[in-house]
């Protein structure tokens, strides 16, 4: 069974435009700037970013605030 390619931009949150189910039944590692990241809840390769929770900060939701670090992206299947 071959897995989808992964798209350029990906997101967990179900409520999200670029959140794509089929993806997330297989494991997806992301890397900064060459080190993996466990907590990114969004990124964007061509862009260069991903988002982050907030350790503390809650939206009016009651969600964590996303905090967004800049550098090189990659996406892999682990």
């Amino acid at each position: 069974m071959s897995k989808p390619d992964l798209p350029d931009r990906l997101s967990v949150n179900p409520r999200s435009k670029f959140h794509i189910a089929e993806i997330f039944e297989n494991q997806v590692g992301i890397t900064l700037n060459g080190k993996e990241r466990n907590d990114v809840e969004e990124y964007c390769i061509s862009e260069g970013w991903v988002k982050i929770p907030s350790p503390r900060a809650l939206d009016r939701y009651g969600q964590p605030m996303l905090i967004t670090l800049k550098g090189t992206v990659e996406a892999f299947y682990k």
